[in-house]
C-alpha cells in the first residue's frame, strides 16, 4: 500500500502554454495548469458543469517533453504527488499554494 500514499492522477486540458524555466544549476522546470471537468445533475435535474484547475510542476526529462510537445489545449494524463507550500506576498500576507509534482505524463488526443 506504500505506492498509494500521496498519489495524484488527473486527466485534463492545458489552460495556457507551459512556462519553461532553465535554472542556473542546469535543471529545467516546467510550470503549467490543467482543467478537469465533471458534470452532474442537481436536485432539479439540471446538468451542472464543474471545472477545477490544478497547478503542475515538472522537472528534468518530463519538463523537456512538456516543452517540446505540449501547448495550450493539449489533453494530458498525469501522475504525481501533491505538495503544499506557503509564502508571504508583497504586502506581507500569508499565501498558500498547492501543486502537483508530475512524475509521469501521457499525451492524449490527436496529433496537434
Amino acid at each position: 500500500m506504500n505506492n498509494l500514499k500521496n498519489k495524484v492522477q488527473l486527466i485534463g486540458h492545458i489552460g495556457m502554454n507551459p512556462e519553461i524555466i532553465n535554472l542556473d544549476s542546469g535543471k529545467k522546470l516546467a510550470r503549467l495548469s490543467i482543467a478537469t471537468n465533471d458534470s452532474y445533475k442537481n436536485a432539479k435535474g439540471e446538468k451542472i458543469e464543474d471545472t477545477q484547475w490544478h497547478n503542475l510542476i515538472a522537472w528534468g526529462k518530463t519538463a523537456d517533453i512538456i516543452e517540446k510537445y505540449l501547448k495550450k489545449g493539449s489533453e494530458i494524463a498525469i501522475e504525481g504527488k501533491l505538495t503544499h507550500s506557503s509564502y508571504d506576498d508583497k504586502d506581507g500576507n500569508k499565501r498558500y499554494s498547492t501543486e502537483v509534482v508530475v512524475n509521469e505524463i501521457l499525451m492524449l488526443g490527436g496529433k496537434n
